[in-house]
């Protein structure tokens, strides 16, 4: 009988051979909803590694599960995870409301947020073993569109992109991965385990540029941001708006604990309710929560020649009564710009990397609120109260 355990998880190549007993498969439970899949041919036990994987669409199948080594055909840098950043996407695959598993395959390797060490790399790749590294989430559509063709992949117009961990490809929520070095950011050692916060912090940093981009069809001087939500996307961009030296208001929901706490910690002003209670005019608003009524309330109040991003997703079927000719009115008489803003390109990796760089690790450090190692994977997935960010520890 052939068994699998945690230590039977070897790097590439390392193959184990046992005595095979009259089964050809033992199934072996690690923990909760944990399945680990022993195969052998010929008494040789070929040895996996372990993935969190889930079917797309089909809610409570999320499982810690052995999975395949990475094939070479998707890179020759090879990474060892070290971390898995959670974020609400990653609830909605869980929740089979999202994603989509590789063609011809039944489950998806979740894992989009991650943070890795390089353990082998070509000469002349630009990384090394050793080097820390975080996967760009996004590639290209095949065709390729005008966007996709010049790097800009998080513009795709035809939607046939694929986003590791999300669409159509495994991500990084597994002990190992391979990529091609033009799809792998090197950061800083001295940011350490902080590097899993990079994913997000690209979010806020296309959001910040192209706010930067509209802004510069008119003379501009903006003072004031509006930053609605103080969940990690929203702490992360009043954090690229304190770094530009602008006057920074997050509104959230809570009126105590953690989030006021790391609002005030960067020099900007917290306030709970909503946006009229805030008595301000902004420049800029960043919407970071997908609430319907504060992406209307945000329309209504914001100042001449305003802009106002939109980085979260409002759910589905619920109706609003708003008078829309007044927003209307509003905008144009005002010269306001509404949009939207999802995903990044690699040059907006990189101005993340250099604004986690300048940030306080301290104030960084903080808004990882916890850190669950891979043996309680579940409570990784398991929203609590004073959730800010979550991080899945893989070594």
């Amino acid at each position: 009988m052939v068994a699998v355990s945690e230590q039977q998880h070897h790097r590439p190549g390392e193959v184990g051979v046992e005595q095979a007993g009259p089964s050809d498969e033992q199934l072996t439970l690690e923990g909760p909803g944990n399945v680990s899949h022993g195969l052998h041919h010929s008494s040789c036990t070929v040895l996996t590694m372990r993935a969190v994987t889930v079917i797309p669409l089909k809610a409570n199948t999320v499982e810690l599960t052995d999975f395949p080594e990475p094939p070479e055909d998707d890179g020759p840098v090879l990474v060892e995870t070290r971390a898995i950043g959670v974020c609400g996407t990653d609830i909605e695959i869980i929740t089979g409301e999202y994603g989509w598993a590789p063609p011809g395959e039944e489950r998806l390797a979740l894992g989009h947020e991650s943070l890795g060490e390089v353990l082998e790399a070509p000469a002349g790749s630009g990384f090394a073993p050793g080097d820390l590294v975080v996967g760009i989430v996004r590639r290209p559509d095949p065709l390729p569109c005008i966007n996709c063709a010049i790097g800009e992949w998080d513009m795709c117009r035809n939607g046939n992109y694929t986003e590791w961990g999300i669409k159509s490809h495994h991500g990084y929520a597994r002990e190992r991965y391979r990529i091609t070095p033009d799809f792998l950011v090197k950061i800083s050692p001295s940011l350490g385990d902080l590097g899993v916060l990079l994913e997000p912090t690209t979010v806020v940093a296309k959001a910040w540029d192209h706010i930067g981009r509209i802004g510069a069809r008119a003379k501009w001087e903006p003072r004031t941001v509006l930053v609605t939500g103080a969940g990690p996307i929203g702490l992360l961009a009043a954090l690229l708006g304190a770094q530009r030296g602008l006057d920074v208001h997050v509104l959230d929901q809570v009126t105590s604990g953690l989030k006021p706490d790391l609002v005030a910690a960067i020099g900007a002003t917290y306030h709970h309710g909503d946006i009229a209670s805030t008595g301000l005019t902004p420049d800029i608003v960043l919407e970071c929560t997908g609430v319907a009524q504060l992406v209307f309330d945000a329309m209504d109040d914001i100042g001449p020649n305003g802009i106002l991003c939109l980085t979260g997703v409002s759910s589905k079927g619920r109706s609003l009564g708003i008078d829309a000719g007044e927003i209307n009115r509003h905008m144009v008489l005002a010269n306001d710009v509404v949009f939207g803003s999802v995903n990044a390109n690699r040059s907006h990796y990189q101005a993340g990397a250099d604004a986690l760089a300048k940030a306080d690790p301290t104030w960084l450090g903080r808004v990882i609120s916890r850190r669950v190692t891979l043996d309680h994977w579940q409570d990784a997935y398991q929203r609590q109260p004073d959730d800010v960010k979550v991080v899945l520890q893989f070594s």
